[in-house]
């Protein structure tokens, strides 16, 4: 069985930062991509940013020049550095992994919270 562990979120300061942590674990062959998705109130679940096998990133238009994902392949962990956060950013952020040939599993989510 494969879990995916967040940590790091919690409750900053408009300019902040926070930095989210998430780790995969149990029966793993390979890891295609890693990811972050995010989901506010009444909104739907969003691209955050996602790195590759091959550390190809792709991130959110809303994100870039204040995130950085970055991922540590020997112990299948991907990271999530949030620098300058606005309140639009509080959400619910979750994990997100392909692992096995293309199997897709989340985490179960951490919350986010900017105070203006």
């Amino acid at each position: 069985q494969v879990q995916l562990i967040e940590s790091g979120g919690g409750l900053v300061q408009a300019g902040g930062s926070l930095r989210l942590s998430c780790a995969a674990s149990g029966s793993i062959f390979s890891i295609d991509s890693m990811g972050w998705y995010r989901q506010a109130p009444g909104k739907q679940r969003e691209l955050v940013a996602t790195i590759t096998d091959s550390g190809r990133t792709n991130y959110a238009e809303s994100v870039k020049g204040r995130f950085t994902i970055s991922r540590d392949a020997a112990v299948n962990t991907v990271v999530l550095q949030m620098n300058s956060l606005k309140p639009e950013d509080t959400a619910i952020y979750y994990c997100d992994a392909y692992i096995n040939y293309h199997t897709r599993y989340w985490g179960q989510g951490t919350q986010v919270t900017v105070s203006s």
